[in-house]
């Protein structure tokens, strides 16, 4: 019997259910992977896909304006058209040129900043195939992506950037203010001569200049020219935007670097309260630098007023004054007068330091024209001559080397071994009154040497003296304010030079003012301080600040004021402050007075002191003439002191009275100014 054979099972089936198995585990982990993504983590991801990025733009804002102490503007903001580019982040280069192709439709342009870098960059992007070609692969390997760029700039031929039409010149004009601007902040393309036909036709076609504005800009205006200009600083352009050697101390305030900012003058000194705050724009960005939303978190405020001591209306009167005899000087004695440049003037109130006028003429004599300089009030020292006398006579009583009263006679002193010395007369007896009233140069010697310890000198014998007293001296004057810093509220002010120790005359020459320089408003301290019975305060332009408001009539309300600042006493009995006081007012109220010729008639009841102290002009290391600073200092009236000043004009050949007619023109001005004022008032 043949036996069947069994018939092998197939292997097939139970393969293809571990393969259907291992597919059911693998989309189960799969399934189970989705759930957690959608259950667990969703949300998270789905914030990841709509995530934004945001940033904030800082947009600068106009800055105060700064009005006169009778609230008239000196400094206004000029409204102007201007043209902005506000570029998206990641823009390109091509982006850039694109635009500025597009808005040089709308606008002109000046292309005299263009360089020839900006030439190349521009042939760069209209040729860049060609331009890349010129640096190998062999080459750009061994450099950086920068390297490679500047190579491929400086492989552009002089030839093919000098033969651009007036319309790409203009593109490449523009396409540089647009390099400038930083991403989502705007960067002004133009804001000069911008005619009102190109500020619509660039306003009608935003929506096809991305980044792009239409907007209104300013400048600082003055109503009042040059008057005061000087003082009152400038402003950077925003080409110059915030100086270099400060970079670091405006960024970390909040500055952008093509920010204006105050560079001098009184612009700088309250930069911080002009500045203003800026408006504060967040953008919302996506992930591909796209904005999709703007807020401003920030509002923008101009910023605050400044309301100043000066008088504009007195300031210009004075100007004129310190101009008219400066010109009269000059043309009266040309050769004679052929060093004199400038005079100089500082009117203030001795009993708050109120500057009502700062004063600096100067006469250019290659173009024949005065300049106003009142800045050199400030910086540039000379020697004073017998004004400081009031300041000697104070350090005699202090230091006990006189008294009140105590006389001597004025006839020439004569140190062995030294030129003779005296005053501009022999004056016979005088006591102290006598000595600031006739201006006593032998008074001053005695008291000098008296100082530096001889009491018994001898006509042409030697004399003993003590080097200390230099400095006691000059620690007494700095109490005044002379050759010490005033604490004017302005960026820089000199404290004039201080000559090295000398022998025994040239501390004589010291004490008359012929030694030691000192700044007109150095002087005007510190008459104010004498006719302030001995309280130094501190000389301020400003008098109040404002908070700005935005109506164009009226001043926002007080933010802060500026109160007196009273920087010393000086420690001496009061009596003897009368005396020097008393002293001053013979100086011009007595007939022997050295300035009686022009203050004697006058019912504001003024008191002073003369001074005239020699000075060489050098040329090629040699002297080329021997001149005369004429000075003069005052404040009136003499019992209840509302104005004091000072005065210098420094080489003078032949101007005998220059320095005594301001002087008089500043308080004639003064009073009839108050006067009519008052008048005014009662109408």
């Amino acid at each position: 019997m043949v036996k069947k054979k069994k018939k092998k099972k197939a292997q097939l089936p139970f393969r293809l259910n571990i393969l259907f198995f291992v597919v059911f585990l693998s989309f189960s982990v799969l399934i189970l992977q989705l759930g957690v993504v959608q259950i667990l983590n969703g949300e998270s991801f789905q914030e990841e896909i709509e995530r934004t990025i945001e940033d904030t733009s800082k947009v600068p804002v106009p800055r105060g304006k700064i009005y006169d102490s009778n609230h008239d503007v000196v400094v206004d903001n000029k409204p102007l058209y201007s043209i902005t580019y506000t570029p998206p982040k990641s823009v390109q280069a091509e982006d850039r040129l694109e635009v500025a192709e597009d808005l040089a439709a709308f606008i002109s342009m000046d292309t005299d900043g263009i360089t020839e870098r900006n030439r190349q960059e521009y042939w760069y992007l209209k040729n860049e195939d060609e331009a890349e070609s010129r640096v190998s692969d062999e080459e750009a390997e061994e450099m950086s992506d920068s390297e490679r760029y500047n190579t491929v700039l400086d492989r552009i031929s002089e030839e093919e950037i000098s033969d651009f039409s007036e319309a790409e010149e203009e593109v490449i004009a523009i396409k540089k203010e647009l390099d400038k601007a930083q991403s989502l902040t705007p960067q002004i393309v133009k804001n000069k001569e911008v005619t009102s036909e190109e500020y619509a036709l660039v306003a009608e076609h935003l929506d096809d200049l991305p980044g792009v504005n239409a907007t209104t800009d300013w400048n600082r205006e003055y109503p009042y020219d040059e008057t005061f200009r000087n003082l009152l600083g400038a402003i950077t352009s925003q080409e110059e935007g915030i100086p270099g050697d400060q970079e670091e101390y405006y960024v970390t305030r909040g500055y952008s670097r093509n920010d204006r900012v105050g560079k001098n003058g009184l612009e700088e000194q309250y930069e911080d309260v002009l500045r203003g705050t800026k408006e504060q724009i967040q953008y919302s960005t996506d992930k591909s630098g796209n904005v999709v939303n703007t807020e401003t978190v920030v509002e923008g405020e101009r910023g605050k007023d400044l309301v100043l001591t000066i008088d504009m209306e007195f300031q210009e009167q004075v100007d004129e004054i310190v101009r008219e005899e400066l010109d009269k000087a000059i043309s009266e004695e040309p050769y004679e007068n052929r060093n004199i440049e400038d005079a100089l003037a500082v009117v203030m109130n001795p009993q708050t330091g109120e500057l009502l006028a700062v004063s600096g003429q100067s006469y250019d004599r290659e173009k024949d024209e005065f300049n106003n300089t009142a800045s050199k009030a400030l910086y540039d020292a000379h020697r004073p001559g017998s004004i400081v006398k009031g300041a000697t006579m104070l350090a005699g009583y202090e230091s006990e080397v006189i008294t009140p009263g105590q006389t001597f006679y004025d006839s020439p002193i004569k140190i062995a071994g030294t030129e003779e010395k005296s005053s501009w007369k022999n004056l016979g007896l005088v006591n102290d009154l006598n000595a600031l009233q006739q201006s006593s140069n032998i008074y001053m010697f005695h008291l000098a040497m008296r100082m530096g310890g001889e009491y018994n000198y001898q006509r042409n014998e030697t004399v003993s003296f003590d080097s200390g007293a230099w400095q006691e001296m000059r620690n007494y004057f700095r109490q005044f304010g002379l050759g010490s810093e005033t604490g004017i509220d302005f960026p820089f002010e000199s404290t004039g030079f201080v000559g090295s120790q000398g022998n025994a005359g040239n501390f004589m020459d010291y004490a008359i003012g012929q030694f030691d320089t000192y700044t007109t408003l150095q002087m005007a301290q510190y008459v104010s301080t004498i006719a302030n019975d001995g309280y130094r305060v501190q000389p301020h332009f400003l008098k109040e600040i404002r908070n700005p408001v935005a109506s164009e009539d009226n001043l926002g309300t007080i933010y802060k004021h500026h109160n007196t600042d009273v920087l010393n006493r000086i420690q001496m009995d009061q009596d003897k402050i009368d005396r020097v006081q008393e002293g001053f007012r013979q100086v011009f109220q007595t007939s022997d007075g050295t300035g009686y010729n022009y203050f004697g008639d006058k019912d504001y009841n003024p008191a002073g002191k003369t001074g005239t102290a020699e000075n060489e002009v050098y040329e090629d290391g040699d002297v080329e003439q021997y001149t005369e600073n004429l000075s003069l200092v005052g404040y009136a009236p003499f019992d209840e002191p509302e104005i004091a000043f000072a005065v210098i004009v420094p080489n003078t050949g032949d101007a005998s009275g220059v320095n005594h007619y301001i002087g008089e023109g500043i308080l004639d001005t003064y009073f009839d100014l108050k006067e009519d004022r008052s008048e005014e008032d009662e109408e």
